[in-house]
């Protein structure tokens, strides 16, 4: 029988009977009476009371209890609802026609037994300020809803997170077999950042292929044919830029594949900058550099022609300068392809490539030339992604997500895509006005370039992280530095080989000048100091040399004893042993004073800011068209 069945017989009998019967059935249960089949009137289930459950609901003429809602007459359990006069059965919904509960008789009809809230002229009766039932039902069901969406969603953001991971191309940081020690941090602990950006020729895709041209070199080993060194000072209040053009002769170190274990060994004298990518990968390029510059490397960024048309759509339209119209080809079919009219206009994709790409018609059709062009595309690139709406746009921003991930190499340091963004991060907050872009002083030998003394300048501005542009404040005295890992030897006990670099572009060399020197530190009790005549460099300041980090602390020992800043003690490939090289600022005398330190960027350098939206690059006449 339902516990609508006796309801029904409450209503036919009378309400007067009702409540003994509920308490009989009460008691049963604190007797622990087991439940009947053939009682009529105790069909109650486990723990069940008859007409009114245990913090459930009742409708009709149910006696209510607090907190109860009456509606109808059916009487509801916990977490039930019903509709009509259907008793509910758990977890069941039951519209307008009763279900048998087990133990109940066949062909009793709660239907035909328990008359209607409005047969009886009850009136439906809801507790004042609770929700309608249908309305709670709503509220569950949507927050259910929201908390599968939010979870599908979680689970689709971090299976696109780990694609775009994916796409990222690694590889080694440095192939070499020399480091550079980090720099010092400054007073507050923060130290400068070092990003080596390389882009490659590289032909092993029909699209570079068809972006590079050159058919024959299709598969051939890549150059490093840009090679930009981003420098973020230690505070992170501006930017430096030194491009390296990629015929400037280098000595290429000794490198080794990590994938293979190939030893590519040191170049046999000077050979062109771009060859080191071919020596095992980008690593041996950020060695190559380190060597040449002694600017500790912190990470390095690759990207190939593809990539760079990719990106270049991703960005969207970047405006660039030209006073003339070009057209960057020339009888022979040499050139980039690129055709403009005079005046700016917004360059992206294959067009862009071609911009950074382009010698013949850009200048004297040289590769300074193009480091130019391609100083006035990055800043303008910075402007545009701060000005426009790219990285507000979730749509553009997933997109350029995309095409950067896929389009890059990069060393372990940045291979997620969290890293990449905390390193962008760190870049937004330079604004253009503090960035500043200059190419390596350079001389040319022949076709090609080799580093001048301001590149040196520049390379020691870059390591003491100061400021191309000028805009420090004041600085407090650097930190001494930390000793070396490996402490001088005995003074009479360390080889010290002294060459006169006095020689300059005005003077010639000044007579005897090493032998004197020698003379001095044999004086201090350094016996092993001799003079070396077989070459006469030219230094504009002195400096003490060493090759290996084993060396470092006889090198600085030399430097101390002589009165040489520490600043002027430096690693080099190009000596065999601690190296004193008298330079034109000791051209007399036995006591040695430093020059007061000039912090001011060359000017051959040919410094480019930021946010110098007026630059703009000079047309060959040769390649006008009209």
């Amino acid at each position: 029988m339902t516990r609508g069945s006796v309801q029904g017989e409450d209503t036919r009998e009378g309400g007067s009977n009702a409540p003994e019967r509920a308490e009989a059935v009460r008691k049963d249960h604190d007797n622990a009476v087991d439940d009947t089949e053939d009682s009529e009137n105790a069909g109650d289930e486990p723990g069940g009371e008859t007409g009114r459950e245990a913090g459930g609901e009742t409708e009709g003429t149910a006696a209510d209890e607090p907190g109860r809602e009456t509606e109808g007459t059916a009487a509801d359990e916990p977490g039930r609802e019903t509709e009509g006069t259907a008793a509910d059965e758990p977890g069941g919904e039951t519209g307008g026609q009763a279900a048998d509960e087990p133990g109940g008789k066949p062909g009793d009809d709660p239907r035909e037994k328990a008359p209607r809230a409005e047969d009886t002229g009850e009136a439906l009766t809801e507790t004042p300020g609770r929700r309608p039932r249908g309305a709670r039902r709503v509220l569950r069901l949507t927050a259910v809803g929201l908390a599968l969406l939010l979870a599908c969603l979680a689970g689709a953001g971090y299976l696109y997170y780990e694609h775009l991971n994916g796409n990222i191309q690694r590889d080694a940081l440095n192939l070499g077999d020399s480091k550079v020690a980090a720099p010092t941090p400054n007073a507050a602990g923060q130290t400068p950042l070092n990003i080596l950006v390389i882009g490659s020729d590289a032909r092993d895709s029909e699209e570079n292929q068809q972006l590079g041209g050159a058919r024959e070199t299709f598969g051939s080993t890549p150059l490093a044919d840009v090679q930009m060194l981003v420098h973020l000072s230690a505070d992170r209040s501006n930017m430096s830029v030194v491009s390296m053009p990629r015929d400037t002769l280098v000595e290429i170190p000794k490198c080794t594949d990590p994938d293979d274990g190939e030893v590519y060994p040191a170049s046999d004298g000077r050979v062109m900058t771009n060859q080191s990518l071919g020596h095992g990968g980008p690593g041996c390029t950020v060695a190559t550099w380190q060597e040449l510059t002694g600017i500790h490397i912190d990470h390095f960024v690759m990207v190939d022609f593809a990539g760079v048309v990719s990106m270049a759509d991703a960005v969207g339209g970047v405006p660039v300068c030209v006073d003339a119209n070009i057209h960057s080809r020339d009888g022979q079919g040499h050139g980039s392809g690129l055709k403009l009219a005079e005046g700016t206009h917004p360059v992206k994709g294959e067009q862009a490539l071609q911009w950074l790409r382009t010698r013949y018609g850009f200048e004297d059709g040289s590769d300074l030339a193009r480091a130019k062009a391609q100083h006035m595309y990055l800043n303008s690139m910075v402007r545009t992604l701060r000005e426009n709406a790219t990285l507000g746009n979730p749509n553009k921003l997933r997109r350029l997500a995309e095409e950067a991930t896929a389009a890059l190499t990069v060393d372990p340091g940045l291979d997620t895509v969290k890293k990449l963004y905390d390193l962008s991060d760190e870049l937004r907050r330079v604004k253009p006005e503090r960035i500043t872009m200059t190419t390596m002083p350079n001389r040319y030998v022949g076709a090609r370039v080799e580093p001048t003394e301001d590149a040196e300048q520049l390379f020691r501005l870059v390591r003491e992280d100061i400021a191309l542009d000028g805009k420090d404040a004041k600085k407090k005295p650097d930190p001494e530095p930390t000793a070396p890992a490996d402490p001088a030897d005995p003074d009479d006990e360390l080889a010290v080989q002294v060459r006169n670099g006095t020689r300059t572009d005005e003077l010639g060399a000044a007579p005897r000048r090493a032998n004197t020197v020698a003379g001095l530190l044999v004086d201090q009790g350094f016996a092993k100091a001799v003079a070396d005549s077989s070459v006469l460099p030219s230094e504009d300041r002195t400096v003490v040399r060493y090759p290996s980090t084993d060396l470092e602390g006889d090198a600085r020992r030399v430097a101390e004893v002589l009165g040489i800043p520490a600043g002027s003690v430096l690693r080099s490939t190009e000596v065999s042993g601690v190296t004193l090289v008298v330079g034109a600022d000791w051209r007399e005398g036995t006591a040695y004073k430093a020059p007061e330190a000039d912090d001011s960027t060359p000017e051959s350098a040919e410094a480019l800011n930021g946010a110098d939206d007026d630059a703009c690059m000079h047309v060959d006449p040769s390649f006008t068209w009209s």
